[in-house]
């Protein structure tokens, strides 16, 4: 249990940092990118892996890039979902979804390694 608080918090510090590096990606405060964690974990949970069976061919053939797509699209969904979490345009979607997943997985191999 404390290790999945802890990757909520640490999603959240990502968002927060991409949200000061990222021009186009907004979140209005540290409360609001706990909100998005929230979403974005749920829907990382709920539609990643039919996403990922559903787009199998592009998947494969792309080595698992296309997985990058997949968050992306899934960041776009939260962005709708979530008011006070804006973001303008394809591609802030597209580089804060790619620096959402490095930075997650930075954190991942620093704490939980």
């Amino acid at each position: 249990m404390l290790r999945l608080v802890l990757q909520w918090v640490l999603s959240a510090l990502s968002l927060t940092i991409i949200s000061r590096v990222l021009p186009g990606f907004h979140v209005s405060s540290f409360g609001t990118a706990i909100i998005v964690a929230g979403v974005y974990g749920v829907l990382q949970v709920l539609l990643a892996k039919i996403l990922k069976i559903i787009f199998f061919i592009p998947y494969f053939l792309t080595f698992g890039l296309f997985a990058l797509v997949i968050n992306a699209f899934l960041l776009f969904l939260t962005d709708k979902l979530v008011a006070n979490f804006r973001i303008d345009g394809l591609w802030p979607t597209f580089i804060g979804a790619v620096l959402l997943t490095i930075l997650n997985g930075l954190w991942a191999w620093l704490f939980f390694s």
